[in-house]
């Protein structure tokens, strides 16, 4: 595949697929689009179907398998052998699987590729895509996909970077509940949120994720980057992933199941970071 524009579909217009659109229409590719609820956009299509007809690039940045397994049922009678179906979103591993499957039937090329970056990496074309499928497929894409992102990883065959993005996140996901708990106790033991953000930048633990989540968590500033919501999910994908495997996973646990609290008190369209706000406004 050269670097040259072409055309291409991107599915899901959230935080992180309107943004890659717009990155892609930037670069002058035709760029064909839909989301659930019409955003308006240039080359927007009313249907999925509409779409992805005809259209050699297909990149899916859907919320979770639910919709994925949805949304392909709904283009698979008009996919077309040759076409090139990308998914990005962050999904469980039968799902992945399920795609690979899919889209082997009907003689369309499939690469596992979920990304890890927010909103802000997404807009600046810095997201990292983990790669899993054919290495000369995932070679030939690197153009269409560095687009979007300053780099791509090969994790392995399809179904590995799946597995990758869930257990990255799972990282995330422990990290920012165990600084929400620090940042709680030293709080609560008279201790300014600076004074210990400051002292988790000079502590091992210190981290490109701490220097991003805990000054607006110190702030009481949870707009999404990445929504709590989508967080919980992948933490029971990831809970799924360690049962599968046999393993005692108790830290995922039960930051999974207070990412579930706290979704179901309304807090889910929030960051994920959200996980300080009980501390900070108890109550709420």
């Amino acid at each position: 595949m050269s670097g040259v524009a072409g055309r291409a579909a991107v599915l899901g217009l959230g935080i992180i697929g309107s943004r890659a659109r717009a990155r892609l229409a930037e670069a002058g590719w035709q760029v064909r689009s839909w989301n659930r609820t019409p955003k308006g956009l240039t080359e927007e299509q009313a249907t999925p179907e509409a779409a992805v007809e005809g259209v050699p690039l297909v990149s899916i940045y859907l919320k979770d398998a639910p919709a994925v397994r949805a949304v392909f049922g709904r283009i698979a009678p008009v996919l077309a052998a040759g076409q090139t179906v990308l998914n990005h979103s962050t999904v469980d591993l039968a799902t992945t699987l399920w795609l690979a499957d899919r889209c082997d039937d009907l003689g369309c090329r499939f690469l596992d590729a979920p990304f890890t970056g927010s909103k802000v990496a997404s807009g600046a074309g810095q997201l990292v895509y983990y790669l899993g499928g054919e290495a000369a497929l995932a070679a030939e894409m690197e153009p269409f996909l560095r687009l979007t992102a300053r780099k791509t990883m090969l994790c392995g065959g399809i179904g590995a970077a799946t597995v990758v993005k869930l257990a990255t996140n799972l990282v995330s996901a422990c990290s920012v509940q165990a600084l929400a708990e620090g940042m709680a106790i030293a709080g609560a033991h008279g201790v300014p949120a600076a004074c210990f953000a400051d002292a988790v930048a000079e502590n091992a633990c210190a981290s490109v994720l701490s220097a991003m989540k805990l000054p607006a968590m110190a702030a009481g500033d949870f707009d999404p980057h990445f929504s709590l919501d989508n967080m919980a999910k992948d933490g029971r994908y990831a809970l799924g992933l360690a049962a599968d495997a046999g393993l005692e996973t108790p830290a995922i646990a039960a930051v999974s199941k207070r990412m579930d609290e706290l979704a179901a008190d309304g807090l889910g369209g929030l960051d994920y970071s959200a996980l300080a706000k009980p501390y900070l406004q108890p109550g709420t």
